[in-house]
């Protein structure tokens, strides 16, 4: 089964902000996404607003006809905003205010009771839930002891040692292994699998070889090589690897 890719507009927003008017505009970037043959949008508010923003939020679930995936912290200011959005899919994320960029899965067995919470709530509005987790079984479990519908595995370590060493260091092929287990174990587990971070041009390539993982996300990248190479054309090279 080929896998479907979707697609983060975030850093459209963050282009937009650095000058604080109105272009680019988040919305006409989904609107090139979706004549491509990517599957759905992913846009992450987060708590301090520096790039996404609750009115785009609004504006591109009322303007598409994608799939919308909702990135969000496990805070009930954002339980709220989703709620109101009801996008097809929510992925409850870690976030620090300090960080970049994400680093790192969520601590699901830490914030199990937060995150049952969050999640049952949701789903009461037929909004799926998926939980971005590293590579680790432990985490994973917690995941099904919950009853989400997707995991999300973070990729993004895996993609830089690719990028650092190359794709057949020891390190990277054993980090590789790492994602395919966990991918596998979720398929046992009767949860849907997604993965993302970090992913570009060579390593979705090699992402693309595990079974299990039904979408891959794409966000900092798709953007990045768009100022290159237009946004359009990005997203259909994506679309063609994981053809191959």
């Amino acid at each position: 089964m080929m896998k479907k890719i979707n697609i983060n507009i975030d850093h459209v927003a963050t282009l937009r902000n650095a000058r604080g008017g109105k272009f680019p505009d988040p919305l006409q970037a989904a609107k090139i996404i979706e004549k491509t043959e990517a599957n759905g949008i992913t846009i992450h508010l987060r708590e301090d607003r520096r790039h996404i923003r609750d009115k785009d939020v609004f504006n591109i679930k009322k303007n598409i006809s994608l799939p919308l995936n909702f990135e969000m912290a496990a805070t009930d200011e954002m339980l709220e905003i989703a709620l109101k959005v009801k996008p097809k899919s929510v992925c409850i994320v870690p976030e620090k205010r300090e960080e970049v960029t994400t680093e790192g899965g969520l601590d699901v067995i830490k914030n199990s009771k937060k995150l049952q919470e969050i999640t049952e709530k949701l789903q009461k509005n037929n909004i799926l839930v998926s939980l971005f987790i590293e590579p680790d079984q432990r985490q994973m479990l917690e995941c099904k002891k919950i009853a989400v519908d997707i995991v999300e595995i973070h990729t993004g370590k895996y993609c830089n040692l690719a990028e650092e060493f190359g794709i057949n260091n020891e390190k990277t092929i054993e980090e590789f292994r790492k994602i395919a287990d966990i991918a596998k174990k979720s398929v046992e587990l009767d949860l849907e699998c997604h993965a993302g971070h970090g992913i570009n041009f060579e390593t979705i390539i090699e992402i693309n070889k595990i079974p299990e993982i039904e979408i891959l996300h794409i966000g900092h990248f798709a953007i990045s090589k768009a100022v290159f190479l237009g946004l359009e054309e990005v997203v259909d090279r994506l679309s063609e690897l994981v053809r191959l």
